[in-house]
């Protein structure tokens, strides 16, 4: 950039500089869980959406209460904008298959409600399970397999 460029952009009072340097969004997919029992619900929340600049595709599926939009947006303002056209509770997709996850049955990952397959998204469920105590491992530990010379009584 030359210096005449720089002057230029010091002294120019239009938009055309600013307009060079956006970041441009990402093309994404973005999962809501919303709460869809019929036509009509399922016909809001798609009119609600459908209009939004950017928007490529919107997927429905009723039997999971999930809704799938693809598009140049951004996840919170999709989310906003289900929530006040709609006037329904919305929250982005909180399940993931129960395959990711280390640990599916622990407490705060299990969910009664997620679909079948999906358990809720934790980041950390590790903190959740519980630990052995230090009295608790030597008793484990005293009549091991690994360790026959442990165990004073045998």
């Amino acid at each position: 950039m030359g210096a005449l460029d720089h002057l230029q952009n010091m002294f120019d009072c239009g938009n055309s500089s600013s307009r060079k340097y956006q970041k441009r969004k990402q093309l994404q997919t973005v999962e809501i869980k919303v709460k869809i029992d019929c036509d009509g619900c399922e016909r809001k929340v798609r009119r609600s959406v459908e209009g939004m600049k950017g928007v490529t595709s919107v997927t429905i599926e009723r039997k999971q209460h999930k809704l799938s939009v693809t598009g140049y947006v951004e996840p919170h303002k999709v989310l906003r904008r289900v929530a006040f056209r709609t006037g329904k509770k919305a929250e982005l997709w909180p399940y993931v298959p129960y395959d990711i996850v280390a640990h599916p049955y622990a407490q705060g990952v299990y969910d009664k409600k997620a679909p079948a397959g999906y358990v809720r998204y934790v980041e950390d469920p590790q903190n959740n399970l519980a630990r052995a105590s230090s009295t608790e491992v030597r008793y484990t530990t005293a009549f091991s397999d690994e360790n026959p010379a442990a165990c004073a009584i045998m």
